[in-house]
């Protein structure tokens, strides 16, 4: 444990953890967003339900979804850190600053941004998560003789809200921001940094921020337009 406390401790190992989490959670969400894309299928709900009855379910599944939990709130704490690290070492901003010339706007917002994300995963965790696993009134369905939770059905009720709808909509634009910057950080701050791949992951991380969130972003638009 010495190296953990002297990685959280460090400015370099505390971006290395940030650089690994995120990572992690950037691949987290091609994931869950191939299984958020069943939505989108025109079968009345049962290839949703059976993936989320499947995802609920799954032993290994379950282990990720925790690592992918503390993933989170560990890249959260270490952000903060950093944040308060740099506020401490400039208390005073410079007199003339050229940020907007030398930078984009969503590298020097990431950590509002990373903000906004994380108020969002609140109450997406919320809303379907603590829903699932704790609330009561959960409209059920039998598929092949299996009786599982109509995640289906509760999803789309809740897109059907525009104000929820929207919601999820501005959460996508924030997070597109933020892993605009991020994507290509976060190799940057593992020190894979080379002429011949450099403009490649930049490039890619890019893409990875439009397509991404831009597919997260439809699931609502669709579902409230089915509504």
């Amino acid at each position: 444990m010495n190296w953990f406390i002297s990685a959280l401790t460090s400015g370099v190992g505390r971006k290395v953890i940030m650089a690994l989490t995120g990572l992690f959670l950037i691949l987290f969400l091609i994931v869950h967003l191939l299984g958020n894309l069943q939505l989108l299928k025109d079968d009345g709900g049962q290839a949703f339900n059976v993936y989320s009855h499947f995802m609920a379910h799954n032993g290994l599944i379950q282990l990720i979804s925790k690592l992918n939990f503390f993933f989170i709130l560990l890249h959260a704490f270490v952000s903060y850190t950093l944040y308060v690290r740099n506020k401490k070492a400039r208390p005073v901003g410079y007199k003339v600053n050229g940020a907007a010339a030398n930078s984009s706007w969503s590298s020097r917002s990431m950590t509002l941004l990373g903000t906004l994300i994380f108020i969002f995963l609140l109450v997406h965790l919320q809303g379907f998560w603590y829903a699932f696993k704790f609330g009561s009134g959960i409209p059920t369905v039998t598929i092949d003789g299996v009786e599982m939770h109509d995640a289906y059905k509760w999803v789309a009720e809740a897109y059907a809200n525009p104000l929820i709808s929207g919601f999820y909509v501005f959460s996508m634009i924030v997070l597109a921001f933020h892993l605009w910057h991020g994507f290509s950080s976060a190799f940057q701050s593992l020190g894979l940094n080379h002429v011949k791949y450099t403009g490649f992951i930049k490039a890619l991380g890019y893409a990875y921020a439009i397509i991404v969130p831009g597919l997260f972003a439809i699931i609502p638009i669709v579902l409230y337009l089915k509504r």
